[in-house]
């Protein structure tokens, strides 16, 4: 298993350090949950289960990690700081009630930042995490702060998280791996007749037991169903000639990566087969312009004029290439006017697709790295079945275009 070790969170803070120092922070409080985990692991590598956590790192010393009492075993396993402190606002994401822990040892966030201001005199505090926590909680962070202001600290993680190290790459890469393998199954055991929950099983049985720490997602939808963008599989009975869209992600030590690539239940229409031919091939042309100190726009527009001559802008409903890492989609989210350019060791999705076709919706999603050269997919099945597919498509039609 892969894994991002101790002194490379040590980096994390003190990369962080060196942000607050040039925005005049001298603490930041990073938030997160089960469902908003990425900020808060990527300095702690704690992902608070039903409960919420937080990451207090002052300008000196070692960053406090925050749980609540079921957690605080959990997060004592987790976490890359010894540091773990419990507050009551932290329990159950679910429920409104305050809950009895009468065992539990807290204390508060005020004698934190009381704390904290004994070493370094707190003036501006940054707040990672205003858009996921509750107003609640934000008010109780503020009231225990005395009058010190707060600030929005969320574009520094953005900043933090662009580029992947070595260690993060070989959880992309792991992870991508397992996805790969999941998918490969649902592919070769689709059949007519068994429903879209089982299809899915299989799925997500095997990349668990290839190591898996969870599948954030499972999209699946199939027939008439894949017309819904993004869907969740149901009972649905599988057709002969049903067009399936599926993407799973899988998430290794926080790390997600995602694959799709269409395919069809029993026999394929010639029809299928041409709008799946143009997918196929905008992920081509998206994938030649990808390396770093290309522009972001660049990718971008060459997929929508592709579409354009195809005649099928109508069916284009977003961009074509997202960030990914310690989320699903992350920075950068390139439109045709992006000014920023791809660097070496970012990690990015493409995610080309059309929906609402007459012919079928569906997307083909594979994990990438960023080289100075261009790219490295880290979803190999997807590089396979698309060279699959062109070595066929030559076959059937000589080298011509159909």
């Amino acid at each position: 298993m892969s894994a991002i070790p101790a002194e490379e969170f040590a980096a994390r803070a003190e990369k962080l350090k060196q942000l607050m120092r040039e925005h005049d922070m001298q603490a930041c409080l990073i938030y997160g949950d089960e469902y908003r985990k990425e900020n808060l692991r990527y300095i702690s590598n704690y992902w608070p289960l039903f409960e919420r956590g937080a990451a207090i790192v002052p300008l000196d010393g070692e960053p406090i990690v925050i749980a609540a009492p079921e957690g605080d075993m959990l997060c004592r396993e987790m976490s890359a700081w010894t540091d773990i402190r419990l507050l009551p606002e932290f329990t159950c994401v679910t429920v409104p009630e305050q809950i009895d822990y009468p065992l539990a040892q807290y204390t508060s966030l005020r004698a934190i930042f009381q704390e904290l201001g004994e070493r370094h005199q707190l003036q501006r505090v940054g707040i990672v995490g205003f858009d996921a926590m509750p107003d609640a909680l934000l008010h109780t962070i503020e009231s225990s702060l005395d009058g010190v202001e707060t600030v929005n600290a969320g574009h520094l993680f953005f900043k933090l998280r662009m580029t992947k190290s070595e260690h993060e790459i070989a959880c992309l890469r792991q992870a991508a791996a397992i996805a790969d393998a999941g998918y490969r199954l649902m592919i070769e055991q689709v059949k007519p007749g068994m429903t879209e929950l089982e299809l899915a099983s299989l799925a997500y049985g095997e990349c668990t037991r290839l190591g898996a720490e969870c599948l954030p997602f499972c999209v699946l939808t199939s027939g008439e169903r894949v017309k819904t963008i993004i869907g969740r599989p149901t009972n649905k009975v599988i057709a002969n000639g049903d067009m399936v869209m599926a993407a799973i992600a899988v998430q290794v030590e926080g790390y997600v990566a995602t694959i799709g690539f269409p395919f069809v239940a029993g026999e394929m229409s010639g029809e299928q087969r041409a709008f799946i031919d143009t997918l196929v091939e905008a992920e081509e042309l998206a994938l030649s312009t990808l390396k770093a100190g290309a522009k972001q726009s660049g990718l971008v527009r060459a997929v929508k004029a592709y579409f354009s001559d195809k005649g099928v802008t109508e069916y284009d409903l977003y961009p074509p290439l997202h960030g990914c890492g310690l989320s699903e989609a992350e920075s950068p989210y390139p439109d045709e006017h992006a000014a920023a350019v791809f660097e070496a060791g970012m990690t990015v999705n493409t995610d080309v697709s059309l929906f609402g076709h007459p012919h079928g919706s569906n997307r083909i999603e594979e994990s990438l790295l960023v080289t100075e050269d261009g790219y490295e997919s880290m979803s190999k099945l997807v590089r396979e079945l698309s060279a699959e597919w062109r070595r066929n498509k030559t076959a059937v039609t000589g080298g011509a275009d159909e």
